[in-house]
């Protein structure tokens, strides 16, 4: 009897193997082809390291000599809060700089929580099932910012680790305190499209959760991460399209960055075509008070996870979406040097001007003082209406410098009450026997340095140090008012 027994035990023991067998073969089997990615994103094809190695010591070396001189005489990293690493109370470091300049494309994920952002980021490195894998699921999951980036082995860090590793582009984040940079992780893992970009996942919006909350700065530190990303995914579902007010604040940081933005309509293949339809009209709708431009940003209807799309939907069009937006994310991994260089400068035509505004400021409280006058009271008059004394006209008369790119009045007020006016030498001052002027080197390596190592980049040829004859870079930008 106990014979038949254990023989039966035996072959309900091989049924079951067999059967989760069978169910992983199923499994397995709706598992979507990713080799399109590796195609589209050219994964298999080898950088040329030696090039872009060059072209990003070059563009080191011309921040260091050219900008950073005048950005920290003018203190511009206490008028300005996003720009190279620099927030107030802190001087700008030269390995927190080079992290940087030096660090990878930055890809975030923003939307509403549980519509796939986690799984996108999932199907695009190939991580489901795996260790490390970021954990899904159909309610809030994710409640950290997940930064994921290339090493030589997977591993997790800790965000009091990343904020203290000056080699990192991270260490600013050090100011929005520790409640925050417990909520911040890394993972590391060596991955060839990591090689090329980094990928932040973000906490879903919850619009019935106060900010405070959280127990840290929300807008605040996606404000530093949406200042810092060369291309931003807002992701939606079909069954998350309301707009409350944390969404509604997300888009009013997003103003002026909507060439970077890409709406992805995730889920798709959960509707029907018709209703696919009506949904794509309701996002627009619910959208189209929030992103207050000519042209619309680019949305893609998809279904980004790893398995296979849901039987009778529009196969061919999510394919074809899909690849749509890797050749939207090839772009700017193939441009990055690009970016780096346009970042760069844009940023030293900011700081020029805004030596060219505390100079004047330097310069008409000189003239407006005298032996009896109130210094306190002179420069008072002065800040508080820069109009009356054609400071800021002054800068507009007698420079190539567009109105639009002036800064906020009140700015220096608030940047003078800090500062005082007697900490600061006019230009004419700012000389020396071997470094040259502050201004004229700026000013070298807005119009000649930079444009040349773009040329390069576009030639494909070595950077080096070209001279503006050799690349067409045009004249230098007129200071007027400068003592000869």
């Amino acid at each position: 009897m106990k014979g038949i027994v254990l023989v039966f035990c035996f072959l309900s023991l091989l049924h079951l193997q067999a059967t989760a067998e069978e169910e992983e073969e199923a499994f397995t089997s709706v598992l979507r082809d990713r080799s399109h990615i590796d195609e589209t994103l050219r994964l298999a094809t080898e950088e040329k390291a030696g090039d872009y190695a060059a072209a990003l010591e070059r563009l080191r070396k011309i921040y260091h000599t050219s900008i950073k001189p005048m950005e920290q005489a003018y203190k511009y990293n206490e008028l300005r809060q996003h720009e190279i690493s620099a927030y107030p109370g802190r001087t700008l470091g030269d390995s927190a700089t080079d992290g940087e300049i030096t660090s990878k494309p930055m890809v975030l994920f923003l939307g509403p929580w549980s519509v796939g952002k986690s799984s996108m980021i999932n199907y695009l490195l190939g991580m489901q099932d795996s260790p490390y894998q970021l954990y899904t699921g159909a309610e809030p999951t994710t409640s950290e910012f997940t930064v994921i980036m290339h090493g030589e082995k997977i591993r997790s860090v800790e965000g009091i680790v990343m904020a203290a590793d000056s080699s990192r582009s991270f260490s600013p984040l050090e100011k929005f305190g520790q409640n925050f940079l417990e909520k911040l992780i890394g993972i590391e893992m060596p991955h060839k499209l990591l090689e090329r970009v980094t990928f932040v996942d973000t906490p879903g919006i919850i619009e019935n959760r106060k900010q405070q909350e959280r127990g840290y700065p929300f807008n605040d530190v996606c404000q530093w991460f949406i200042d810092r990303a060369d291309l931003i995914f807002v992701v939606f579902d079909p069954t998350k399209l309301d707009v409350g007010l944390e969404l509604e604040m997300l888009f009013r940081q997003l103003k002026g960055r909507e060439s970077q933005i890409r709406i992805i309509l995730n889920k798709a293949d959960n509707l029907a075509t018709q209703d696919l339809m009506r949904v794509y009209g309701a996002l627009f709708w619910s959208l189209a008070p929030l992103i207050n431009v000519t042209e619309p940003p680019r949305v893609y209807v998809s279904s980004f996870w790893p398995y296979d799309y849901a039987p009778d939907t529009s196969r061919d069009l999510f394919k074809r979406e899909e690849i749509s937006l890797l050749e939207d994310l090839n772009q700017v991994i193939e441009n990055r040097m690009e970016n780096k260089i346009a970042f760069i400068r844009q940023h030293g035509i900011r700081v020029r001007i805004h030596g060219l505004l505390v100079d004047r400021y330097v310069q008409t409280f000189k003239e407006k003082m005298s032996f009896f006058s109130d210094p306190e009271l002179v420069f008072q008059e002065i800040v508080d209406d820069p109009d009356k004394f054609y400071i800021f006209k002054s800068i507009l008369a007698k420079t190539n410098v567009s109105k639009f790119d002036l800064p906020n009045r009140d700015a220096y007020r608030d940047f003078f009450g800090i500062n005082p006016i007697t900490n600061f030498k006019p230009l004419t001052a700012q000389c020396s026997y071997m470094g040259g002027c502050l201004l004229e080197k700026i000013e070298r390596a807005i119009t000649n340095e930079l444009p040349a190592l773009l040329s390069s980049i576009n030639s494909g040829k070595q950077p080096g140090l070209s001279s503006c004859e050799a690349t067409g870079c045009g004249e230098k930008p007129k200071n007027r008012y400068r003592k000869n």
